[in-house]
């Protein structure tokens, strides 16, 4: 957050979408440092404040439950969440209104359900998961099981599969792409921008395409491209 210039003392909330620990790794920190409500769904809530996951003693986590599928507010913005195909125990997606702008978030999802396709509609900003490139994936260095359970249903998006989405189904409204989650070991930011920018040619959108690489900030202007 300071290196894209954002002071995490200006945040009002903390939104889970699952319980995996490249997702809440610095929950406890910034929770405790900010003492400011989180947001994560019932069935989300006790896979992370288990045995492996104890607070502290002498804090108690502001946690603001909500069933996966319904909507909330947090100040002028209305959170509607909507279930994602991921192995945990009730992972969510976001999408986010005010203003008449609405900002959609959907990564950690083995492949594109119609459901999610519905709620993706009329984003103007969208963040959508381009995990993997499948040769890399298959030729690398992890274990077979795991190469399965990121290639299967319940596991991360290709970018074959975001490219298909990108060319067949993006809203016409969607303004601003960001691929993000992407993998350091079985994808490239490149290989991404490439193919997107080959998914979005000849739509005649005007889409910013923004590549989210791991460790660095967005919203470069190097990092755009305008259809």
């Amino acid at each position: 957050m300071a290196a894209a210039g954002v002071a995490c003392e200006t945040l009002t909330a903390i939104l889970i979408t699952h319980e995996h620990c490249d997702h809440i790794a610095g929950l406890q920190v910034i929770a405790r440092k900010l003492d400011i409500p989180i947001y994560m769904s019932r069935l989300t809530a006790p896979a992370i404040f288990g045995k492996d996951t104890p607070w502290a003693e002498d804090y108690t986590p502001k946690l603001e439950l909500f069933a996966a599928g319904s909507s909330f507010q947090v100040g002028d913005i209305e959170v509607t969440s909507f279930t994602i195909p991921h192995d945990a125990a009730d992972p969510v997606g976001f999408s986010f209104r005010a203003e008449g702008i609405k900002i959609s978030i959907a990564t950690d999802l083995g492949y594109m359900p119609d459901s999610i396709r519905f709620h993706l509609r009329g984003s103007d900003v969208l963040l959508l998961e381009s995990n993997h490139d499948v040769e890399m994936l298959k030729v690398g260095t992890y274990p077979w099981a795991i190469k399965q359970r990121i290639m299967g249903r319940n596991g991360h998006l290709s970018n074959d599969v975001a490219c298909s989405f990108i060319r067949d189904e993006l809203d016409t409204r969607t303004s601003t792409l960001i691929l993000g989650h992407l993998s350091a070991q079985n994808n490239h930011p490149e290989i991404v921008r490439l193919m997107a920018a080959q998914a979005l040619d000849g739509r005649s959108l005007f889409t910013r395409l923004v590549i989210a690489e791991p460790k660095r900030p967005i919203d470069q202007p190097a990092e755009s491209f305008v259809y």
